[in-house]
């Protein structure tokens, strides 16, 4: 099967592939509790790898690693929602993450899906059909570079999503 990755954006952040660029690009969109998103300076990638650390794993370099792989994911899903693709356990630590904080995600969503929000309604049972492999060479054809350690470790096991619907990942 042949893919044709096509971006017709010229917004800049769309642009870049760094997903710490990315995510804070989304800044100036927080419209939601800005109190707690913004008051306390960090950065948005640092309110995410913070919340990580405090939730989900031992170590920052740890934390943004599943956190740069997760917005990879999460805007490739956004820019080819025709393609089917899915993350295993430890990347979709951060898919929640960022999803958890809903202000920050609602303005993910408007700035990297048209304002429309993009629903997460992952299957209760996983598929081991190698959906997580094909979706990390997947993210090199849009561009990304995956951790390719990261998404070796779950191999073929996949948390995968609702692809019938083509507003969720």
């Amino acid at each position: 099967m042949t893919i044709m990755i096509e971006n017709p954006s010229t917004d800049t952040a769309v642009r870049s592939r760094d997903p710490k660029e990315l995510l804070n690009a989304v800044q100036d969109r927080i419209e939601h509790l800005t109190v707690n998103i913004l008051d306390d300076g960090m950065s948005i990638w640092d309110r995410e790898v913070a919340l990580l650390l405090r939730d989900e794993v031992d170590t920052r370099e740890t934390a943004e690693r599943i956190l740069g792989n997760a917005v990879m994911y999460m805007i490739a899903s956004m820019e080819h929602p025709e393609v089917h693709i899915g993350v295993g356990k430890i990347v979709d630590k951060g898919v929640h993450q960022v999803i958890l904080d809903t202000p920050v995600y609602f303005a993910f969503c408007d700035l990297y899906n048209g304002g429309r929000y993009k629903h997460h309604a992952p299957f209760i049972k996983r598929r081991d059909d190698g959906t997580v492999i094909r979706t990390a060479d997947f993210l090199t054809a849009c561009g990304f570079t995956p951790d390719e350690e990261l998404w070796a470790k779950d191999g073929a096991t996949c948390s995968p999503c609702d692809s019938k619907v083509p507003d969720s990942h």
